[in-house]
Parts: C-alpha cells; structure tokens; sequence
C-alpha cells in the first residue's frame, strides 16, 4: 500500500516496489486516479485528511503501508498543510486497526533541528527532531516525528520505519518542482550552462541532495527487510554554491543574506513566489547527514551522485518535463 503514490517519491516508489519480484500487488492512493498504469498496481482516488473516507478497509490484508502524502503549499495558509502533513495520524490509526505488520513513513532532513555550530559536520539519526519552528513544513515534520514517538510505544508489534531524506530530484520531478518551491515565474528554458552567469554563494547555504530513484530503493529495501527506527538518506558530495556554479558554467558570487531575504519576503507576500522567507530560514540551517546506518541496514548505495541528480534536474527544468500523474504534470 503506497500512500502519495502519484508524486516525486511516489511514482519511484511504485516502480521500484512492482519492479520486485517479491511484491505480489501494489496498491496506489491518491487524491487523482492517474493516466499511468504501472504494473501489479491497483489505483483508488481517497483523501487522508480529516473528514475523509474511512481507511482502515484499504488497509486490511497490506503487508505494509509506505506514506508518502505531504503537503508544501500553500504556505500562505499553514492550516491547510497542518491538515495534510499532522493529518498522517489518522494513516498511522488505520494502520494498527486494520493490523499492518509494518509502517514506512517519509519524514524529512527538514525535521532535524539545526545542525552543529561547525556546519561541516555530519549527524545521525540520533540528532534531536525538533525542526525549525518558523517554518510551517519543518514545524509539521517535527510534530508527526512526536506522534510516532508515542505510536511506536502504544503499537510494539508494528514495525515502524521513518525515513529522512535531503532534497530528492529526478528529471520527471523538474515540473512538479519548479511550481512548488519557485513558482511559475522561473523560465525553466533559460537555467542551463552559459545563461546563468551567477550563483548566489549565502553563508550557510550547503545542502544534500539525492536522485529519488535511490531513495526509492531505500523505501524498497525498508520493506523487504526486517528494518525498524530512523533512516538518513543522502548522497555526495555536498553541494554549495560552487558546485551549482560548476554545473551551470557560472561563479559562484558573495551575497549578503538580508537583502536576498528580503526581496524573497516581498515576493511571497506578493504571491510571486511559493517559498515562504521561513522556509529560507530553515534551508540555511539544515543539518547535514551521516548515512551509514542505512548503508548498514538497508544495504543501501546510491548509485548516482548529488551532482548527477540536480542535474538530470535542471535538464527536466529545461524541458518542463513531467509524468502522468496530477503532481508531475509537465
């Protein structure tokens, strides 16, 4: 049972779950039936948030439910994402009542609090979960985190799996993408080489990255064994503003951060872009991740690198790439 089945994490889940010979059928919940039809794989159109139909008869007889539904906008409106992100209690709830073996929950490198003072260093998952608290997404990661606190305590038979990943990109992810994070207002056409001349270098700005197709097989892996707790999902190198400026054929240029903050508050407050300046805030201090428990456990290796990853998303981003499914839509 893969909850989100039609988004950036989801379709990658899907195929890589109905590519395994060990799954005998998959089924997909999204809040859109979509056009693609991949194998082993039975669609129904429902709705988790609060009000929405009862899920514990879509539940009965998985032999484990991955959840993947999330929520980024509008960020105008947090109560609205509250309903979608905290709304995974009641997926966790019809979980033990339909008597799911196993629960794999996508949390998010976003749920980490800030990381150390010296920010070249890596943590595990025993880092503290307490988000960012400006930011409504992180906010929101961080609250679900306490739920499954208490869930695993109140359901010990469910094996209960959180995975926590960097940025995750994918050529087919580039439309979905670009309208979440940056709005419809980014020429996607003109972020290729030699067009870009600059590359914003902020302090703090250092992140992770990792192709969804290896995370996905991450997800896989969590299924199939008998893998419980944290995950961190991440692949090298880490990436900076000289790492973009390589890959877009541009230098990596010193910019203050409060003025880039401010144009980018002006922007949200004009609806001209979808990140919200706190989600700025919690970008410049995101943690960096130390893999090796998955690697361990999972025995999990990305096969494509951080670099390789935004790149074969900055090529979707040229070509408004997309799938058929409503999320992907090009």
């Amino acid at each position: 049972m893969v909850i989100g089945a039609t988004g950036n994490v989801g379709t990658s889940v899907v195929e890589a779950l109905t590519g395994d010979p060990a799954t005998g059928s998959l089924t997909g919940l999204a809040r859109r039936i979509p056009r693609w039809r991949p194998p082993k794989t039975t669609w129904h159109a429902v709705d988790i948030e609060p009000g929405g139909p009862d899920l514990v008869p879509y539940f009965e007889g998985a032999a484990a439910v991955v959840h993947l539904a999330w929520k980024f906008q509008p960020t105008h409106s947090p109560a609205e994402t509250w309903r979608t992100n905290v709304g995974s209690i009641r997926v966790f709830e019809a979980a033990a009542a339909a008597g799911v073996p196993a629960l794999v929950y996508a949390s998010s490198v976003g749920a980490y609090s800030p990381g150390p003072e010296d920010d070249r260093l890596m943590v595990d998952e025993s880092w503290p979960t307490h988000g960012w608290p400006q930011a409504s997404y992180t906010r929101e990661k961080a609250y679900v985190e306490r739920v499954l606190d208490s869930y695993e305590q109140a359901h010990p038979a469910i094996r209960v799996v959180r995975m926590r990943p960097a940025f995750l990109f994918k050529r087919a992810s580039a439309s979905e993408q670009r309208r979440i994070f940056a709005g419809r207002l980014l020429p996607g056409r003109l972020v290729r080489p030699a067009v870009v001349p600059v590359v914003p270098d902020l302090a703090g700005l250092r992140f992770q990255a990792l192709h969804t197709d290896d995370a996905a097989a991450a997800y896989r892996e969590a299924v199939r064994r008998p893998a419980r707790g944290s995950f961190n999902l991440a692949a090298g190198p880490v990436l900076d503003a000289a790492a973009l400026a390589v890959l877009l054929e541009a230098r990596p240029l010193r910019v203050p951060i409060a003025p880039v903050r401010a144009a980018l508050a002006a922007a949200w407050r004009m609806h001209l872009v979808p990140a919200s300046p706190d989600l700025f805030d919690a970008v410049l201090r995101l943690t960096l991740l130390d893999c090796a428990r998955a690697r361990s456990e999972l025995a999990w290796e990305p096969r494509r690198t951080a670099l390789e990853a935004v790149g074969e998303f900055l090529d979707g981003l040229r070509e408004d790439a997309g799938l058929a499914t409503a999320p992907l839509a090009a």
